[in-house]
């Protein structure tokens, strides 16, 4: 007899982060998550996450938290069949939300990409924070001495400081790492060309996303000036997405996250077909708690050779995880079968509204 889906939970979330993370378009100062848990009839369960960017996706954390209960009272009695059909319906119009909900049934029954055999470490990379020289050199010394060798970078703001910025970090590094660059949107196109033509490609691994998601043709035409690479995140939404982007030649580099993906094994298709398109595929969720982070690093210890942007879970101010995800010499450390519990009293601290649903 098919096993059936006997319970799905929603929970709604606020996690504060340690320090604000500074995006050209907005502040964060707290992740807004739903996470979902599944219970099937023979006792199995798993858990899922989205957490909500506004300004990143076009669900907001509203939305999302009443579409998955929404769902959860459709789909409760439900073979995991006919479940996980119903939430893939969803993924085309509401990406993280399905992300959540099929990914709880992805862990319930055993995803075969979550057991790493014989254990695996994931490179990180660090993000600077700093503003001025002594920030960044500070910042930039302390992370080489605990093992990392790539650094995010977060521009957008203004061009010439900007510019001032990264030849800062150029000069502080010496070679000693690799500099990804972010505008998350937050240039016009004439900035952008100015400020991608401007650069000298010492140490610059790429450059992501210098203007609006939707503006290809802005893509196109930084891509036609720069000295460096360019990666497209927030343009990215859809497989059909990663298809235009190799057409076009407007990026050599494609990041994908798990919660764009609906599920672990899409997402694994997802980065091979980048690298397929000729393309270098990059994993990972700066806006993303230990749940996400650990199930896109599990996929990048299969699929991707650079540094993981799953570090999401070293911002928040608790740890969703009883046992901690744990960082040594710059990379995640992944344990073969390595099974994940919520630490309810976080759970509880941290819960703005729930939905508990059962057959």
């Amino acid at each position: 007899m098919a096993a059936k889906l006997e319970q799905l939970d929603v929970y709604r979330l606020s996690l504060p982060l340690i320090k604000p993370y500074r995006l050209s378009f907005i502040e964060v100062r707290e992740f807004d998550t739903v996470l979902a848990y599944a219970r099937d009839s023979e006792g199995r369960s798993g858990w899922g996450e989205a957490t909500l960017l506004t300004g990143y996706t076009e669900e907001t954390i509203e939305g999302s938290y009443r579409l998955a209960c929404e769902t959860a009272e459709v789909i409760i009695g439900l073979s995991l069949q006919k479940a996980s059909r119903k939430i893939e319906s969803l993924t085309a119009a509401a990406p993280f939300t399905a992300t959540a909900l099929f990914t709880a049934l992805e862990m319930l029954q055993g995803a075969p990409l979550l057991n790493v055999h014989g254990g695996a470490r994931v490179p990180l990379l660090a993000l600077l924070h700093g503003e001025t020289a002594g920030e960044l050199e500070a910042e930039i010394e302390a992370h080489l001495s605990t093992g990392y060798r790539t650094f995010k970078l977060k521009i957008g703001f203004d061009v010439h400081k900007d510019l001032d910025k990264v030849r800062t970090v150029q000069s502080i590094l010496s070679g000693r790492g690799r500099i990804r660059i972010d505008a998350n949107q937050g240039y016009s196109i004439a900035d952008a060309c100015r400020f991608a033509a401007s650069l000298s490609p010492e140490s610059i691994e790429l450059l992501e996303q210098t203007c609006r998601a939707d503006d290809w043709s802005a893509a196109c035409s930084v891509a036609a000036v720069s000295v460096v690479p360019l990666m497209l995140d927030e343009s990215i939404y859809s497989m059909d997405d990663v298809e235009r982007a190799a057409e076009s030649g407007a990026a050599s580099f494609i990041k994908f996250k798990l919660m764009k993906s609906g599920g672990i094994e899409k997402l694994k298709a997802a980065l091979d077909r980048i690298r397929a398109l000729g393309m270098t595929p990059v994993l990972g969720n700066g806006v993303a708690c230990d749940l996400g982070c650990w199930m896109e690093a599990c996929v990048a210890a299969r699929s991707v050779d650079n540094a993981g942007e799953m570090n999401g879970f070293l911002k928040t101010s608790a740890s969703l995880f009883r046992d901690r995800l744990q960082v040594e010499d710059g990379a995640l450390v992944l344990t073969e079968a390595f099974v994940p519990e919520i630490d309810r009293s976080v759970l509880e601290r941290h819960l703005k509204d729930r939905h508990l649903r059962a057959a």
